[in-house]
């Protein structure tokens, strides 16, 4: 009835006004349907920065505390008196014989070049600060691939496949995604997850 009357409006005038008005009403009803979509497109997003820049957040916050507090890691401490454990880096962690990961400080890592397999003794002192030393590295080759960055995590694409970095070290060369870096990996381990950054280039 609403409709009708208006159309009827005006003569041609007010006919073609009331259409404008109905298919402007139309249009705005349109758009709002699609709001809510545009919304969750836009709340997904933001999630995901925001889960990749909490994950940035945390790699940083341990290189932090690893350059700046010495009851972290000592790496070149001697004869220290505590509790001796020896385990295998896994590309973040230490994990010991009993299964157990020890966190390794991620600027520790990096500038150590730890890949996966090398072997660490973790000395926890009587103040209870972790000490780390590198005993057993495995044997490494360089490769050169390209910085990636997906699912809120570094990696380099080298030799055909990805190898996951930590943050630590993107940033302590000043990498790039989508620069070339050097990297290095187990020689003996065609299955590694992870590889240390060696340069940028």
């Amino acid at each position: 009835m609403w409709k009708t009357s208006i159309l009827t409006w005006g003569g041609a005038n007010g006919t073609l006004v009331s259409y404008q008005l109905v298919k402007n009403r139309q249009r705005k009803l349109r758009d709002m349907s699609e709001l809510p979509e545009k919304q969750v497109k836009r709340l997904k997003a933001l999630i995901t920065e925001a889960e990749t820049n909490l994950a940035a957040a945390k790699e940083l916050l341990i290189s932090v505390i690893g350059d700046d507090d010495e009851s972290i890691v000592r790496p070149n401490s001697e004869e220290i008196a505590g509790k001796v454990i020896e385990g295998v880096f896994d590309g973040q962690s230490m994990v010991g014989p009993d299964g157990k990961n020890y966190p390794v400080p991620a600027n520790y890592a990096s500038k150590s070049k730890l890949i996966e397999g090398d072997i660490l003794k973790l000395t926890i002192a009587d103040d209870g600060s972790f000490i780390y030393k590198q005993i057993g590295p495995v044997a490494r080759r360089q490769i050169i691939g390209q910085l990636m960055q997906h699912d809120g995590a570094y990696y380099v694409e080298a030799a055909g496949r990805e190898y996951r970095v930590l943050l630590a070290s993107v940033t302590y060369f000043k990498a790039r995604v989508g620069d070339q870096v050097s990297i290095v990996i187990p020689e003996d381990n065609r299955e590694a997850v992870w590889a240390a950054v060696e340069a940028g280039l």
